[in-house]
């Protein structure tokens, strides 16, 4: 049985945007409990492994500004090829880096060997970056940047210590991810793979690499696709329209699970909407082709299963850091390779296999 997610959100957007957005202004935010913003200010992050970087529970600011740096040459790469522009992100990446020692300081101990050698891996792919970029070889600019940024990637990770915040007790009798892990996708149009974030939504995403590691998406159909939109998935064959958990014989439900940007833990059980927090952002954002999302009946924020959608961003009816979607349903990770296969799958196609590629130990069961 297929599950509605939400209402008619396309005539939502076009018809009613203006007026949803007039309503908000009106709102008063409630209170929240508040730590140091990772998002940078301006336009809407619209790339997941970004986001993914931005959402990592660390506070370490030259690791941020050596991101950044690398970051903004795609940027300017797009705005007439600024060749000078790029050469000052190099200049500024590398004067980072001539002080590794406030690098390692947030790094746990026992990573301490393998940062230092991520930071050298750094500064290497700084000299092939300035090499292709005084050649002005656009392709090579891109290919290098985004290799030094999986570096980055992995500085930061090292730099991430213990997990962040307690997940309530009335949750314990669900899965957690207490970290991140990789999911490849096998469908008839190729392979995709996905980071899920147990860091921002460890109840949602430990359900989901659950059902992962129990093979309940081999096989399955996408039910529902709708082009430049959604692309949904996880309904098992029969009258259920979730997992049944073989132990208890129930309907798993899993609560809406929100971190908002500036918390120090996600809002469980309530849209951001119905929280007085309309105006407020998550720290994973529907702005990313590819963003991975918990299905549910459009009128219970708890009635998450097994079905997800992948949403495939559509600027006119969800524009990034302006759409409908942020805080009505929960964000749990995105898909960082593959993103032309999920551009061809339509309902009907078939995921072959879905397995646990890397983060499977972060994957904590409820006790009993």
């Amino acid at each position: 049985m297929r599950m509605h997610y939400f209402h008619p959100i396309k005539h939502w957007v076009k018809t009613g945007m203006t007026l949803i957005l007039l309503l908000t202004l009106s709102v008063g935010l409630c209170g929240a409990v508040k730590r140091p913003s990772s998002l940078p200010a301006g336009n809407a992050i619209t790339d997941g492994k970004a986001l993914l970087r931005y959402a990592l529970p660390i506070d370490n600011k030259p690791v941020r500004e050596l991101q950044k740096s690398l970051e903004d040459i795609s940027e300017q790469l797009r705005a007439a090829r600024r060749w000078g522009a790029i050469a000052s992100d190099i200049s500024k990446a590398n004067r980072i880096l001539t002080n590794p020692a406030a690098l390692l300081a947030s790094v746990a101990p026992d990573q301490q060997a393998h940062a230092e050698e991520t930071i050298n891996g750094i500064k290497a792919g700084l000299v092939d970056l300035q090499a292709v970029v005084d050649a002005k070889d656009k392709e090579s600019t891109y290919r290098l940047r985004a290799q030094l940024l999986d570096l980055v990637s992995s500085l930061e990770e090292d730099m991430v210590q213990d997990f962040p915040f307690e997940v309530p007790a009335e949750y314990s009798n669900l899965p957690q991810l207490k970290g991140r892990a990789a999911i490849e996708f096998k469908t008839d149009k190729g392979n995709i793979t996905a980071v899920v974030d147990g860091y921002s939504a460890p109840v949602t995403a430990g359900n989901f690499v659950d059902l992962v590691q129990r093979g309940f998406y081999n096989g399955l159909s996408f039910t529902r696709a709708e082009d430049n939109y959604v692309l949904q998935i996880g309904d098992p064959p029969g009258e259920e329209v979730g997992f049944i958990d073989p132990k208890t014989k129930q309907y798993r439900a899993i609560p809406l699970e929100v971190l908002v940007e500036g918390d120090t833990e996600p809002t469980y059980g309530i849209t951001l909407e119905d929280a007085g927090r309309y105006k407020e952002l998550p720290v994973l954002p529907f702005s990313a082709f590819g963003a991975m999302a918990m299905a549910r009946p459009g009128e219970d924020p708890n009635g998450g299963s097994s079905q997800f959608f992948f949403f495939l961003f559509e600027p006119e009816l969800t524009p990034a850091g302006l759409n409908l979607l942020d805080g009505r349903y929960s964000v749990f990770g995105y898909v960082t390779e593959g993103k032309d296969v999920l551009e061809q799958l339509k309902a009907g196609d078939t995921i072959k296999s879905a397995r646990v590629i890397q983060g499977l130990d972060n994957l904590v069961q409820p006790k009993g």
